[in-house]
């Protein structure tokens, strides 16, 4: 699993044989075909334990929220967001991988993971922006706030292809700017509370 998880977060489903993990594995590669089915069967798992990583950040979120106002409530989710995005590179690589693959070609797991994974997490946000905003959750400016918070947490991430990015784009910054969890949460909330109130008048 270790093995098929890096291959797979690196090289995408297609691209990676059970060869290929297998001989990373040290395994036999009648062990894919005896435990998992196939190669697809294989990934299948891998993209579960992605799903498990993703859901729990959206519960840990969740769960630490109960009895807040709405604009603490987005304070906390995008502290607990952004944390999970700065960990250690070496911790979640391979989920940011997968998911850079499965947007690139999609694979039967891509309706997965959008529907296990992501869509409870964009839902859940999508409550505490309505409550902020005083709106049903299906008014239009919902889902753009979101995508708005989302991205914004994104760019701090400590995933290989955004820090490379980062870094090639903007060698001027200090990486202090962008990798300090406390000022960058605050920033991140105070700016998004203010853009999401401004969206009140319109």
């Amino acid at each position: 699993m270790e093995a098929a998880s890096r291959l797979f977060g690196r090289e995408g489903f297609r691209q990676v044989t059970v060869r290929d993990i297998c001989q990373a594995a040290k395994a036999n590669v009648a062990a894919v075909n005896y435990y998992f089915g196939d190669k697809m069967g294989l990934y299948m798992e891998v993209v579960d334990r992605a799903i498990a990583v993703m859901r729990g950040t959206t519960v840990a979120a969740q769960e630490g929220s109960q009895g807040l106002s709405p604009a603490e409530k987005l304070r906390h989710y995008i502290r607990t967001y952004l944390s999970a995005l700065m960990q250690s590179p070496d911790a979640t690589t391979w989920i940011h991988g997968i998911m850079n693959q499965e947007m690139n070609e999609p694979t039967k797991a891509a309706a997965k993971i959008a529907r296990e994974a992501i869509r409870p997490r964009v839902e859940f946000l999508g409550g505490i922006l309505a409550g902020i905003l005083r709106c049903d959750v299906s008014d239009p400016r919902i889902p753009r706030c979101a995508v708005a918070v989302q991205s914004h947490c994104l760019w701090y991430g400590r995933q290989p292809q955004t820090s490379v990015f980062r870094r090639a784009a903007f060698p001027e910054w200090p990486e202090e700017a962008t990798t300090r969890l406390e000022g960058l949460a605050d920033f991140i909330a105070e700016f998004s509370l203010a853009g999401v109130e401004a969206q009140r008048s319109i």
